[in-house]
């Protein structure tokens, strides 16, 4: 025998009541058959109330739709006038069982009932708890009777008639001792095999009400309303709380020693997280008691926990399942639980709460402290979900809803006025706008790695852990963060405990450029590969040009830029991009600005990790800054990497910082660093001058928009001076010697003026280049650094030296000599220019960023 349990939403439409009579239809066991109110009744006939207290005449039209749903429902129900426990025209001989007239003559008397008690309210202007109680009450009364006569071979048992409730703790609670009895008595039939009789469904039966036993098949259901019961003592209707329908099915499986307990919902079972809030989530197939408390008394609102004690004591296996999907797994909560693996289960949050703070020198070493604090707020009905006390015993801090703050701030002031006012303690004090997080699992016991993952992770993400409580069983860990950070944390949790079928990488892609272009178009084709053989999914969730931006943390793409794009300045991406406040984000900056490179350091701060093609950051600013923007980004534990301002994609910055940190010194750097100049050099010849050269090398998207960026040599002066730090030095850029491929008259001029005049150099600089092949030399614009000293220029390099091996197009030389590669210099070679490759260097950081 099983007990099932129907929520609201699963008898709120008539989609769904049909597939409720179509799930125990299809069943061939006995069956106890819980049920909610419809959908959204009982709220409102909480607010119809309400209104007959204050006096207002509109709750006739309030109550008035209440009676409609129900009438509406059964209309529907049952199309042709007629119930479903009738089905041959054997049946018919007999007379119908249950015709819709009986039940909406049952239903018709209830709504009078429930009439005249709102008539009795507006007139007094008066809502007494006893009286809310039985108003509240018709929703399972009626939902039941409707359930009863839709389903096959059903009868009713009235759970007003074997559910009792004592009076404690300002609440009602379950009255075990004469419940379970009654249970027993009221199901003695159902236990022992007796044919049920039609007159048990509350509604008169074609005999005159005496009852005619169920020729249908041996197969046995029984109806009850859940939420509802009565006081052992006086009587009285009352109710197990919100949620109480999953009590009185767990109540009652517990009393009839059921197989199992179904609960029947709108959610697929109990999910890793909040599918609203993590899209990744998933359900979880098994858990243990253990694990499924914890998740439901912190805020999973899968189950009501009190429901999980009566089959937990009677080791009665717990399934959930969706109603409107049934063809699903769901959950199963049981002892002997199998389990996942995984160092977590789930997790949880309870997002509207605040901290209570009660701290005083009174209150070390004296006992009874914390039993008036608690004392005081168990008088009141203010729980405590989390409690948090220093070792020094000089305060303790509580986790409460927000709603309940500052009463008890107010209650306990008044408890410890007396020390308060001799200056021993202090005032409570409540810290509002929090968000509490759980994270649940049986395999955390005696698994020190869970917590030092937990808090590493939440740190690397810019996210503080205000105040943490763990108890010894080691199944939770709780903590407490500002409510902004929710969303954040609840995603970075999930992707780092592994709970995510693909690690997460959200991007902010800033300038759409020649690099930037090509970075999007290489995201867009490796997307797919990277989800399936990496597991890795990257995200672009925000796009900006100069004066334009497009944000979605579901994702965006280039085409929205323009379509749905926002009008931008630097101060409105500082904005965008930490506001959204997105877990495991990358900020990747294609741009040249300085005004950008300048927000960095805020990113950081946010948990956010930078990558740059931008060498403003890296190289102009000055060696303290750059030394400042390192360690804060250590700090954080976020990364800052910018491979591609050295050598586009190859890994120069990277070679270098390696062998420091290893131990290793850099003493000499010797480089071709300008793609852009060595393209130059390499293409000037008898045929080819070098305005035209540099026009070719503009066109072909080598050099920057306007030339002369590369041929002063600047570009290369940033790059050495970023390989010198990298390196240990302490080097700014005004510190090193530059001598331009130009005259200096040329970098003043304008860009027409220039492209007019540089033709006049062809005749000069080609007699020198011819000069130099006949003395057996190649040209190398050469950046230096020997003992801390830096130099940029055109150098003649002969056979001997590594710098005159050929450098065909756009190709970068390095060569380092260190303390271990002293005699033969450790060579890099390769492009060092192009939108494509410096692309895919930036490709290649982002995926060092997402294998942190």
């Amino acid at each position: 025998m099983k007990v099932l349990k129907f929520g609201g939403t699963s008898v709120g439409s008539v989609e769904s009541i049909l597939n409720v009579k179509k799930i125990v239809e299809s069943r061939s066991e006995n069956m106890v058959v819980v049920v909610s109110a419809l959908g959204g009744v009982t709220d409102r006939l909480i607010e119809t109330a309400k209104m007959a207290r204050q006096g207002d005449g509109a709750y006739l039209e309030s109550l008035a739709e209440i009676e409609k749903r129900h009438f509406d429902m059964i209309a529907a129900c049952f199309p042709d006038s007629e119930c479903g426990n009738s089905s041959n025209s054997a049946d018919a001989a007999r007379g119908r069982l249950n015709s819709a007239d009986s039940l909406r003559g049952t239903v018709k008397e209830l709504l009078g009932e429930l009439s005249d008690l709102y008539r009795g309210v507006f007139l007094l202007k008066e809502l007494t708890d006893k009286t809310l109680d039985e108003i509240v009450s018709f929703g399972e009364r009626i939902s039941s009777h409707i359930v009863t006569s839709l389903i096959e071979g059903a009868v009713r048992r009235d759970s007003l008639d074997f559910i009792g409730t004592v009076y404690r703790h300002r609440k009602n609670e379950l009255d075990a001792a004469a419940t379970y009895p009654l249970i027993n008595e009221a199901f003695a039939d159902f236990l022992a095999g007796t044919p049920l009789q039609r007159g048990d469904c509350g509604t008169p039966c074609s005999d005159g009400g005496t009852g005619t036993p169920l020729q249908a098949s041996s197969r046995r259901v029984a109806v009850v309303p859940g939420f509802i019961s009565r006081d052992s003592g006086d009587g009285r209707i009352t109710n197990l709380g919100r949620g109480g329908s999953d009590y009185t099915a767990s109540i009652l499986a517990a009393g009839l020693k059921a197989e199992c307990l179904e609960i029947w919902t709108d959610v697929d079972g109990f999910m890793t997280a909040d599918p609203r809030v993590i899209k990744t989530s998933y359900v979880i197939p098994e858990l243990s008691f253990t694990e499924a408390m914890e998740l439901c008394n912190f805020g999973a609102k899968v189950i009501y926990p009190p429901t999980l004690y009566p089959v937990y004591v009677n080791d009665i296996p717990l399934l959930v399942k969706n109603t409107f999907r049934p063809q699903l797994q769901g959950s199963v909560i049981r002892r002997d639980c199998r389990g996942s693996g995984r160092m977590i289960t789930g997790i949880t949050s309870i997002g509207n709460c605040c901290l209570l703070n009660v701290s005083g020198t009174s209150m070390v070493g004296i006992v009874g402290v914390n039993s008036r604090i608690f004392s005081t707020l168990a008088d009141n009905s203010i729980s405590v979900f989390l409690a948090s006390q220093s070792s020094s015993e000089t305060s303790i801090t509580l986790g409460l809803r927000e709603e309940d703050g500052e009463l008890a701030r107010q209650l306990l002031d008044e408890e410890f006025a007396y020390e308060i006012g001799r200056g021993s303690m202090n005032r409570v004090s409540v810290t509002p706008g929090l968000s509490t997080i759980a994270i649940v699992g049986e395999n955390m016991k005696k698994n020190c790695s869970v917590p030092g993952k937990l808090f590493t992770t939440l740190g690397r993400s810019g996210i503080n852990a205000i105040a943490v409580a763990q108890g010894s069983s080691e199944t939770n860990i709780s903590f407490v963060v500002e409510r902004q950070f929710l969303r954040k944390s609840l995603n970075v949790l999930h992707d780092s405990f592994f709970l995510s079928e693909y690690r997460e990488v959200n991007l902010f892609i800033c300038g759409v450029g020649t690099v930037g272009g090509s970075l999007l178009r290489q995201l867009d084709s490796q997307r797919e590969h990277l989800m399936r053989e990496r597991n890795l999914k990257l995200n672009v969730v925000g796009i900006a040009r100069s004066s334009r931006g497009v944000f979605d943390r579901g994702g965006t793409d280039l085409a929205k830029l323009d379509s749905e794009g926002i009008a931008l300045n630097v101060e409105k991406l500082r904005e965008e991009v930490i506001g959204m406040n997105i877990f495991n984000s990358v900020f990747v900056d294609c741009t040249a600005s300085p005004e950008v490179a300048a927000l960095y350091k805020d990113f950081f701060r946010h948990g956010i990790s930078v990558v740059a093609a931008n060498k403003i950051a890296a190289s102009s600013t000055d060696y303290a800054e750059y030394k400042s923007l390192k360690e804060e980004a250590l700090k954080r534990g976020v990364k800052f990497l910018y491979e591609t301002n050295v050598g586009a994609g190859l890994p120069v910055i990277r070679t270098v910082s390696d062998l420091t940190a290893s131990g290793d010194r850099v003493e000499r750097i010797e480089a071709v660093l300008s793609g852009t100049l060595n393209y130059i050099l390499n293409a000037v010849s008898g045929t080819v001058t070098l305005s035209q050269a540099v026009r070719q090398a503009k066109e072909l998207g080598f050099s920057e928009p306007d030339p002369r960026v590369d041929l002063s040599g600047r570009d290369v002066v940033r790059k050495i001076v970023i390989l010198a730090r990298e390196a240990g030095y302490a080097v700014n850029m005004e510190d090193v010697r530059t001598t331009p491929l130009l005259p200096e008259e040329y970098f003043s001029l304008s860009q027409e003026e220039f492209w007019r005049r540089l033709p006049s150099l062809d005749a000069a600089f080609e007699a020198h280049r011819r000069s130099v092949l006949s003395r057996g030399l190649q040209w190398r614009f050469v950046a230096r650094l020997s003992d801390g000293e830096c130099s940029v220029g055109l150098r003649e390099v002969d056979a001997s030296s590594p710098l005159f091996r050929p450098l065909e197009g756009s190709n970068n030389l390095v060569l380092l000599t260190t303390a271990r590669y002293h005699q033969h210099p450790l060579v890099i070679q390769g492009y060092g220019a192009g939108a494509e490759v410096t692309a895919a260097g930036v490709f290649a950081d982002i995926m060092r960023v997402a294998n942190i």
